[in-house]
């Protein structure tokens, strides 16, 4: 290999490199610190406190809910979107895209405003009994809003990478389009939809904004480490944090594991 042409590889890399570091430290930083903030003896006693415990499992319950309920209704829209050409395809995209971008506190509003009583969707959900006000329904809700667009948008790449004349050759040998898509097409594309519900789950763990308007009991474990920092100061809401921090570190652990083992996915 030519010495310059290496030199100018080596420096690349080096750059490169070097920029990348900053943002690894840029995310890293913060979670070691408050990780080392916090004595295991703190973190013993939230990890047995029921209250905490009640408000993770809640967390991740709502979340699950979410995500199975866009896989049903997201994933077709993601799979519609990657197949077909349209007119009004970008307004479609970009609505999909504006829960990213709205302030969550004004997503919160915005729900609200839809399933409070004032409103016909509301009065007739209430007529049903089923409440979104304080509710886990509530909660749910508002995690599906700000989550969904990762399922999306990661299951519509997913759809585009597979090749039509896969189901169109499946079509012509006797199966129906419905036939096709389960036969092939999904399962070609599992890993996408699978990364995106771990995005939409995760995202629905996190959210705050829009929860703390439309339901701030029952309590999840963001608005309870909220509710300890404005009650008692930071001391106390740094060990819920470290422990939701580590639990959804092992999440995306094993989540990300799984994807790679090719026996399931390949």
């Amino acid at each position: 290999m030519d010495i310059k042409l290496y030199k100018k590889n080596k420096l690349f890399t080096f750059i490169f490199c070097g920029l990348g570091a900053i943002t690894i430290f840029t995310i890293i930083i913060p979670i070691l610190k408050i990780i080392f903030d916090v004595n295991l003896l703190d973190l013993k006693k939230t990890i047995l406190d029921n209250e905490v415990a009640s408000t993770i499992l809640l967390s991740l319950k709502a979340s699950f809910y979410a995500s199975i309920a866009g896989f049903i209704s997201g994933v077709p829209l993601a799979y519609i979107l990657a197949r077909t050409n349209f007119k009004g395809k970008i307004i479609i995209e970009s609505i999909i895209d504006l829960p990213i971008i709205i302030p969550h506190a004004a997503v919160g509003i915005a729900l609200l405003s839809v399933v409070g009583k004032g409103f016909f969707i509301g009065k007739l959900f209430h007529k049903l009994g089923i409440g979104f006000i304080g509710t886990e329904y509530g909660i749910t809700l508002a995690m599906f809003f700000v989550s969904v667009p990762f399922l999306i948008n990661t299951a519509k790449e997913g759809f585009k990478m597979v090749d039509p004349q896969l189901e169109h050759a499946a079509i012509l040998l006797g199966a129906n389009k419905f036939r096709a898509f389960w036969d092939i097409t999904l399962p070609l594309s599992i890993r996408s939809i699978f990364s995106g519900m771990i995005m939409m789950w995760t995202r629905g763990i996190s959210e705050f904004g829009a929860i703390i308007i439309l339901a701030y009991h029952p309590m999840v474990v963001s608005i309870k480490i909220f509710e300890r920092f404005e009650a008692y100061g930071l001391a106390y809401a740094k060990p819920i944090a470290v422990l939701l921090i580590l639990l959804s570190l092992l999440i995306f652990l094993i989540l990300r594991l799984l994807l790679k083992k090719d026996k399931i996915y390949d």
